[in-house]
């Protein structure tokens, strides 16, 4: 019997363009021969089934079913293409969770955990993680620039401590800079974390279940037209992403280690991909995506396809994965 999966996507982030053009690859990718798809939006307003006219029928969020022509209709499992809140950060996770409905990434807390950089990268130092030096400020704070900046140096990172896609990042400079950088965070975010700046090569880490084993996906090489990896050139075209990375056979076996150490501290499932920058031979952990873009071309699914791995199998694998 074909399953219904219910594709999830957009959510309330300045994300949700990228998360609806995610959630579309998947639906277009799906094998007709076993699954039925259904395209799901979400988003504070309302959350509809959207059929391929572009139809909306309402969700009914008592038990996510919906109903076309009096036809009441379930899903067997959730696909979760919803980058940013509610999707990456614990929400959707603990709702399917209390309807006992299978999803395709990690567990809630894993999820709430890693969307927060500041308690993530807390949790994880005391295991040997290597992280940047940083300083949290939460709003209401009185902000001191000069002890901010004897803390992490200049140049320094200034960043919304809970929102991906590199929305609210300034890259600081000088002293008098920090204010305004700190307010276009605040835009994002009720809490900053700022961080020293590290010098040297930036790669993408993916690691994902894959029949039934943890899998590190080949490495990806960041290497940004701008002064750093923001959205224009995550989503805009401004970079070149090399995979696989060319770095050292020592510095690939390095990151992927850290990188699985990771994966398997956190206990994850599904997708994640984690950012690092090698300084003095060494990986240190920027941050871990664990609803991260699934466009052709998307950083994970390049890494896939290095692997091997097509689109099909990539999605396919993750549904059943979650169905086990």
């Amino acid at each position: 019997m074909k399953k219904n999966i219910a594709i999830i996507m957009g959510g309330f982030s300045s994300e949700y363009e990228i998360s609806l053009k995610s959630g579309n690859v998947v639906y277009q990718t799906l094998n007709d021969d076993k699954y039925t798809a259904y395209r799901i939006h979400i988003f504070k307003n309302k959350w509809v089934y959207v059929d391929d006219e572009d139809t909306e029928f309402p969700v009914d969020k008592n038990d996510f079913s919906i109903s076309i022509n009096n036809n009441k209709i379930s899903f067997h499992c959730v696909f979760n293409a919803i980058h940013g809140s509610p999707g990456e950060d614990g929400f959707m996770q603990a709702y399917f969770k209390l309807l006992n409905i299978p999803q395709t990434s990690c567990d809630m807390y894993q999820a709430a955990l890693t969307f927060n950089k500041r308690d993530c990268l807390s949790v994880l130092k005391p295991y040997g993680i290597k992280t940047a030096e940083s300083f949290y400020i939460n709003l209401g704070d009185a902000i001191d620039a000069n002890a901010i900046i004897k803390k992490v140096g200049l140049p320094c990172f200034v960043k919304a401590n809970k929102a991906g896609s590199s929305f609210g990042i300034t890259k600081v400079y000088k002293v008098e800079d920090m204010q305004s950088a700190i307010e276009v965070a605040f835009k994002e975010d009720d809490e900053i974390i700022i961080e020293s700046y590290l010098d040297g090569v930036e790669v993408s880490v993916g690691v994902i279940k894959y029949k039934g084993e943890t899998i590190v996906l080949p490495i990806t090489e960041i290497v940004s037209d701008n002064d750093f990896f923001d959205y224009k050139a995550k989503y805009l075209g401004e970079s070149k992403e090399i995979t696989p990375a060319r770095i050292s056979e020592d510095m690939a076996e390095k990151v992927s280690k850290v990188a699985k150490q990771v994966y398997d501290i956190l206990k994850m499932t599904g997708f994640s991909r984690s950012e690092y920058i090698f300084k003095d031979g060494e990986p240190y952990l920027l941050e871990v995506n664990t609803v991260p873009g699934l466009t052709k071309a998307s950083i994970l699914p390049q890494q896939a396809a290095a692997a091997g791995i097509s689109l099909s199998e990539l999605f396919e694998n993750a549904i059943e994965e979650a169905l086990n």
